[in-house]
């Protein structure tokens, strides 16, 4: 008998002989499904891909298998987290590329951009799904430098109002303090100072199980390009 034989009859005795199945379960059609092991091709290389190696197996709609590495409602809600389509984290800026020396450059996030996104992942025929959501919640800036000052003073711009900072406003006195944002006290010199912008995110996910509760936050940033130039003064 070959290999192919031997493996053959042991998958004939499993799911249709009755050594737990019997004919595949066909007369249960409508009534559950099998599992089976499957990756994440997301995370293919993880020491644990691999881990599951159990046989497939039958599950009755609506149910939550009770194996260890089966995928429950919090697997979904994660996996659905890595697929989030969280935006780019590019702030704007008055002035706007290039600032001075000393001068307050305001920073802010486009409100329409940056909102709740959510996403859902299910097993198809299972009635099994989770919901992850993803909402703003501050954004950190690093200038680059040692000689800036941002502000607040922690680099941390909390929403307010459904907003992160604001553009300043015409007729602004120059040196009002914006309440996001940066003030550079030397010239970027030849090459411009690299700011950073990291908006941490609140993730959180529901189930059709009922289940839920939080994720860890996620950090989403992106490195801007900010030429700070000295001002130039004339004496007479």
């Amino acid at each position: 008998m070959g290999i192919g034989e031997l493996v053959g009859g042991v998958y004939d005795s499993y799911y249709k002989e009755g050594h737990p199945y019997k004919d595949y379960n066909l007369d249960k059609q409508g009534e559950g499904q099998f599992w089976a092991a499957a990756v994440n091709p997301n995370r293919k290389d993880d020491p644990e891909a691999g881990a599951c190696d159990r046989l497939p197996f039958w599950v009755p709609d609506g149910d939550t298998p009770k194996e260890p590495l089966a995928v429950s409602p919090k697997v979904l809600a994660e996996y659905a987290y890595d697929e989030l389509p969280v935006p780019g984290t590019e702030i704007k800026m008055t002035p706007e590329g290039t600032t001075k020396v000393n001068l307050p450059t305001w920073a802010w996030l486009d409100k329409a951009k940056f909102k709740k996104v959510s996403v859902t992942a299910s097993i198809p025929g299972s009635g099994l799904s989770a919901t992850t959501t993803a909402e703003p919640v501050s954004l950190s800036i690093d200038p680059g430098t040692k000689d800036a000052e941002t502000y607040p003073a922690s680099g941390t711009c909390p929403i307010e109002d459904g907003k992160i900072g604001a553009p300043r406003a015409k007729g602004t006195p120059a040196d009002t303090l914006p309440p996001c944002g940066v003030k550079y006290l030397r010239s970027s010199g030849d090459g411009p100072y690299n700011l950073q912008a990291t908006l941490t995110w609140k993730i959180s996910w529901t189930s059709t199980t009922g289940e839920g509760g939080e994720l860890p936050e996620g950090e989403f940033g992106g490195d801007q390009q900010v030429v700070v130039e000295e001002i130039q003064s004339v004496n007479r």
